[in-house]
C-alpha cells in the first residue's frame, strides 16, 4: 500500500468524532506495520487502545497526531481532513489543538519544569506572566509544583512524567494523545495524572487516546479498542456503536471549573 487515499466528503465516522483515522495503513520501509485499522474519538470520551509491544499502538497515535502521514487512510479532526495538510499545517494544529504526553517525557532538559509547561502557552502568544502562572498551577494539581524550577536532570523520572502531562493539559487541548501515560509511575501517582485526563474529559470536552498494554489504565477509558499485529481485533472502534453515544458530539466549552478541583483560570 503506497498511495494515499484521495480526498472524499467526510466519512461518516468522522462526522460524528473530534479525532478519526480511517482504514489507516503504514508501513516503515517494507515492514508493514498497520493494515486497515479504523478508530474515532467523541468529544469528551477517553479511549484506550490496548495491545502487545509492536502491535502498531504508537504508529496509530503518531498517524492520529499528525506527527506521520499514512501511506493510505484519512485522518479527521473535528469534520477536517488533517493528513493532507502542509508539514506547517499539522505543525500549527499540533500546537493550538493537540495535546501529547511520550512514554518518556521528551521534556526539553535544558529547560526548568516550569519552562517546559509554559513553552505551548509561550508559543501560542499567552503573555509570560499568565503562562507561568498556568504552569504553576497545572504543575501543583500534579503534585510537582515544587520542582518547577529544577531542570529535568534534577527531578525523578516520575516528577518528569507528570510535568510532561501538565504540558500536554496546559492549552486546554481538543485532544490528548498519551503514549503509556503512566508507565514511569507508581499506581497512586498514576491515578492521579488520569483523574487529570478524567477531568479534562468531563469538563473541556476533550478527546483523549490513552495507548497502552496495562488492564489497569484501560480501565479508566469508556472503551477500549484491541490492537495486534497492525490490525483491529476487538473493542468497540466508534463511539456510533457505544451505549454512551448520544448521536451527536458534545460542544467544546471554554475551560470552566469542575465539581472538584477548579481548572486554573485563564
Amino acid at each position: 500500500m503506497t498511495a494515499t487515499t484521495p480526498a472524499t466528503t467526510t466519512p461518516p465516522a468522522a462526522q460524528r468524532a473530534a479525532l478519526a483515522g480511517i482504514d489507516l495503513w503504514h508501513s516503515f520501509g517494507r515492514t508493514e506495520v498497520l493494515k486497515g485499522v479504523s478508530v474515532a474519538i467523541a468529544p469528551g470520551e477517553i479511549v484506550a487502545l490496548m495491545g502487545p509491544s509492536g502491535s502498531g499502538k504508537s504508529t496509530v497515535l503518531h498517524l492520529l497526531g499528525a506527527l506521520l502521514r499514512p501511506d493510505v487512510g484519512s485522518v479527521w479532526l473535528a469534520g477536517r481532513r488533517i493528513d493532507q495538510l502542509s508539514q506547517n499545517g499539522r505543525s500549527d494544529l499540533r500546537l493550538h489543538r493537540f495535546g501529547f504526553v511520550f512514554q518518556f517525557g521528551d521534556l526539553i532538559p535544558e529547560l526548568t519544569l516550569g519552562e517546559n509547561v509554559e513553552l505551548p502557552l509561550r508559543l501560542t502568544g499567552v503573555k509570560a506572566s499568565t503562562a507561568r502562572r498556568l504552569a504553576r498551577e497545572f504543575l501543583d494539581r500534579l503534585g510537582v509544583a515544587d520542582q518547577a524550577d529544577r531542570l529535568v536532570q534534577e527531578v525523578s523520572g516520575g516528577e518528569a512524567q507528570r510535568a510532561a502531562v501538565a504540558r500536554a493539559l496546559v492549552t486546554s487541548p481538543e485532544v490528548i494523545l498519551a503514549d503509556e501515560p503512566t508507565g514511569s509511575l507508581d499506581t497512586i501517582t498514576g491515578e492521579l495524572v488520569l483523574e487529570a485526563f478524567v477531568s479534562a474529559a468531563r469538563d473541556l470536552g476533550t478527546a483523549v487516546l490513552l495507548v497502552t498494554h496495562e488492564a489497569r489504565v484501560a480501565a479508566w477509558a469508556a472503551r477500549e479498542v484491541l490492537l495486534r499485529d497492525g490490525r483491529i481485533l476487538g473493542g468497540v472502534e466508534q463511539p456510533s456503536t457505544h451505549p454512551s453515544w448520544t448521536g451527536q458530539p458534545k460542544p467544546l466549552p471554554s475551560p470552566a471549573p469542575p465539581a472538584g478541583a477548579p481548572w486554573p483560570a485563564r
